[in-house]
């Protein structure tokens, strides 16, 4: 027993000494990441730098990632750019401000007319959407992880009321990704700016309206300042995702257990910003209107001018790239069964719910 006793002893002491020798023996990294979110916004900014505190937390503070705004390094839309060619190790940014470069990148952030946050992140990691993705990341040279999701967003702000598609004729209007060739099939003028870019273009004229997130993001730039009508739903991004895009030499250099730290670190900020979105987002809804916003849901045969060019588009680029029309038909396939079981339970519940509690009385 007394042998036994101190063999396990030995093997106790054997192994605390090893620990720190093990720990020791992970390389202390130092990366910068930068982003294109302004740091006035505490959602898409503070996501970016919490991601990035929790990779140090659990790394023991071994790995450690800077965060840094649009302009700091690079431009808001050339984060990909650094982040690719190695300017830095890593880019906090929304795929679908690159289409330019690859049409399908917009699955790496939203397709208009497509899956909600739950269903986006249910696609990505249980579908086999990250699969589809995974040589186009390769290709700009990056390892793409989904790090954040806002919900569904708002249709955005305008200086007159759209009452028919006739009023969409000529109209400059901000707007990224896709949304904007179908907003010019249409008839209007779409332009894509970095954030922190949309409010002096409203002020001067430049612009004659521009849609970002949702209320919380909306109030802190400013927009209900000079745009009165704020339109809903942002067809064109109903759960759309922010992506940690990864130099792929130092993501191939890099341990296992760092891996999987900015992978799990990742995970936590998509739930976290989308959670974060929903509770501020009803307040500040309630606050632009008190302050004048005038809510407006797009007409009805607007929205369908919409689908339809959203359709004739994904013909036009099917055509032209069949790894868009693969990932495109995969996608479609997955809205198809999504949409029929939300309809049934999710939606059903929903519609339910506002009619009970609007027959409460107050």
């Amino acid at each position: 027993m007394q042998r036994r006793h101190l063999v396990a002893s030995g093997a106790t002491a054997a192994a605390a000494l090893a620990a720190p020798h093990v720990a020791n023996a992970q390389p202390r990294l130092n990366w910068r990441c930068a982003g294109s979110f302004p740091k006035s916004l505490d959602t898409l900014y503070w996501n970016q730098e919490f991601i990035c505190r929790r990779v140090s937390e659990l790394t023991d503070g071994q790995f450690q990632i800077r965060s840094f705004a649009p302009g700091e390094i690079v431009p808001a839309l050339q984060v990909l750019d650094a982040a690719g060619s190695g300017t830095v190790e890593v880019g906090y940014t929304a795929p679908y401000y690159y289409t330019g470069k690859d049409p399908s990148l917009t699955f790496g952030t939203a397709l208009p007319f497509g899956l909600n946050s739950r269903q986006m992140w249910s696609w990505l990691y249980q579908a086999g959407g990250r699969e589809l993705l995974e040589p186009v990341w390769r290709e700009q040279g990056v390892h793409g992880i989904t790090a954040g999701n806002t919900g569904a967003q708002m249709g955005g702000w305008f200086r007159r009321e759209i009452r028919s598609v006739q009023d969409l004729q000529g109209l400059k209007f901000r707007i990224g990704g896709y949304g904007g060739a179908i907003f010019q099939k249409v008839g209007a003028v779409a332009q894509q700016l970095g954030g922190a870019d949309i409010y002096p273009a409203l002020e001067r004229g430049v612009i004659d309206g521009a849609e970002w997130v949702g209320p919380y993001d909306d109030e802190k730039l400013g927009f209900n300042r000079i745009a009165q009508y704020y339109y809903y739903p942002g067809w064109w991004e109903p759960g759309p995702t922010t992506e940690f895009m990864v130099n792929l030499r130092h993501w191939e250099a890099l341990p296992p257990n760092y891996k999987a730290a900015l992978e799990a670190a990742c995970a936590e900020g998509y739930c976290h910003l989308a959670a974060r979105y929903d509770a501020l987002n009803p307040a500040a809804l309630r606050r632009l209107i008190a302050n004048g916003a005038q809510l407006r849901p797009f007409p009805r045969d607007v929205m369908g001018a919409f689908y339809r060019a959203a359709q004739e588009l994904w013909g036009e680029i099917g055509a032209r790239n069949p790894r868009f029309k693969q990932i495109l038909e995969h996608f479609e396939r997955y809205r198809a069964d999504q949409q029929t079981w939300f309809r049934v339970a999710e939606d059903s519940f929903a519609i339910s719910m506002a009619q009970l509690t609007q027959q409460q009385p107050r």
